[in-house]
């Protein structure tokens, strides 16, 4: 199984490669699971013909009781990919970090894993502050590999920065290490060279460059994804190449981490302050 956490800072497309990514290994003939751990609940509208799906934590708050099965908190999108999102707690009151543990101790509940026995299962993570929270998909088995999506914008960078450190800061526990760097391009002065020098830095890895192009926006409004739109299409194409390799190396025993097929075990409190 790939259990892989996307992260990024919040408006440089994690979403949209998640989305796309998803769409490839599902069109690869893989039984796919995409999770949304950003409070705007944004992750899974391209998968989903871009229909809002309740995120876990609206459902829990506007129900006296736990759901009591998967059906009630996920949704099938293109590809029959299992769409899940975590949400957030109400603006201004509560930690979106506590709502992720939540959200992962439930499906723990609900015995995700174990029943769906999924190929690829993707958490796609906003990257601002990884805070307990916001880092669980790199805790206790949840993700094995991390990849970073960053431009070649100062403060894009400077979360890739931030989101490379707090992977290390577990690495001595066998938890996720970072597969490498999606460079998703924002088309700034000399991009390509600023995102080499970051990555070179920190011994990481460019593993797909991904042109800007208008076609996304093409496809969002659509609510689609540009591997559903335009499979044969050079954009598509990178994203088929990524989740070629990322399955060859699943299929080489090219992981890290410990592998938990029954689910994902409990985390504690992420410790936020309210």
């Amino acid at each position: 199984m790939i259990k892989l956490a996307i992260y990024g800072k919040g408006g440089i497309g994690k979403s949209t490669v998640t989305s796309n990514l998803s769409a490839a290994f599902a069109m690869r003939g893989k039984k796919v699971i995409q999770i949304g751990c950003d409070p705007k609940a944004d992750s899974t509208g391209n998968l989903l013909a871009g229909k809002p799906l309740m995120p876990v934590m609206n459902y829990l708050r506007e129900h006296d009781e736990d759901p009591t099965s998967l059906e009630e908190i996920t949704a099938r999108g293109f590809g029959n990919v299992l769409c899940i999102e975590t949400g957030g707690p109400t603006p201004g009151l509560g930690c979106a970090g506590r709502g992720i543990i939540s959200t992962f101790n439930l499906l723990d509940d609900l015995r995700l894993l174990e029943r769906e026995k999924p190929d690829v299962v993707l958490f796609d993570v906003l990257g601002d502050v990884v805070c307990g929270g916001f880092a669980a998909p790199i805790r206790e088995g949840y993700a094995e590999k991390v990849l970073i999506v960053t431009s070649g914008e100062k403060m894009a960078l400077y979360a890739a920065g931030n989101i490379n450190s707090a992977v290390l800061n577990f690495e001595d526990r066998g938890y996720a290490s970072v597969e490498g760097i999606i460079l998703n391009r924002r088309n700034v002065e000399s991009e390509r060279e600023k995102v080499e020098t970051f990555a070179r830095e920190r011994g990481l890895r460019i593993v797909v460059d991904i042109p800007r192009d208008r076609a996304f926006q093409t496809a969002e409004d659509q609510g689609r994804t540009i591997v559903e739109l335009d499979p044969d299409g050079a954009i598509a194409l990178k994203f088929f190449d990524l989740a070629d390799r990322l399955l060859a190396e699943e299929a080489g025993g090219m992981t890290s981490g410990t592998d938990t097929p029954h689910g994902f075990g409990k985390l504690e409190d992420c410790g936020c302050p309210m």
